[in-house]
């Protein structure tokens, strides 16, 4: 299935310049939904790992049903002030300022292997900064797993040593 097909172009949104990559119809269709969820996941079926993570909010369009599928257990990744139990934060940067997220402290055990699963990666800085709370909170970055990457913003460097899956680049 070709979902580059599917994924509809907005040409300057949010701003003048930027070509947003519209995933609303690939969640739409029951078929291109099922596909990119599997395709996905496909990189770490064999793979030993206790926990999938994704950040807010596609992360977990993506993320909990990887989860399930696997049965594995999720942990969301927040926005500040949107988790109810006690944090673990991360500031981090953006091309405009700074954004911090957050997981709940006991989210992680000490030496849980944990799979990261969002819809975009570009400049890497959102799933630097999970890495960096989970690595925090005593746990073990496996593998990576992205719908989109853009390559123009090369963020797949800031993760040397790890398994990088997207399933679409531009």
């Amino acid at each position: 299935m070709d979902l580059k097909k599917i994924i509809r172009d907005i040409p300057d949104f949010p701003s003048k310049g930027i070509i947003f990559r519209d995933i609303t119809p690939v969640l739409q269709n029951p078929e291109s939904l099922c596909y990119a969820i599997d395709e996905m996941m496909e990189p770490f079926k064999e793979l030993d790992f206790d926990l999938v993570i994704g950040p807010e909010s596609r992360g977990f369009i993506f993320g909990v049903p990887i989860a399930a599928a696997m049965k594995k257990g999720f942990i969301p990744v927040r926005k500040t002030g949107k988790l109810p139990y006690e944090v673990a934060s991360k500031s981090y940067e953006l091309e405009y300022g700074t954004a911090t997220i957050e997981i709940h402290k006991d989210a992680i055990k000490e030496g849980q292997k944990i799979v990261i699963v969002d819809d975009l990666l570009a400049t890497g800085g959102t799933c630097e900064a999970i890495c960096g709370l989970v690595e925090d909170c005593g746990g073990e970055i496996v593998c990576l797993s992205f719908l989109i990457e853009l390559l123009r913003f090369d963020g797949r460097k800031k993760f040397a040593g790890l398994p990088v899956h997207s399933l679409l680049k531009y």
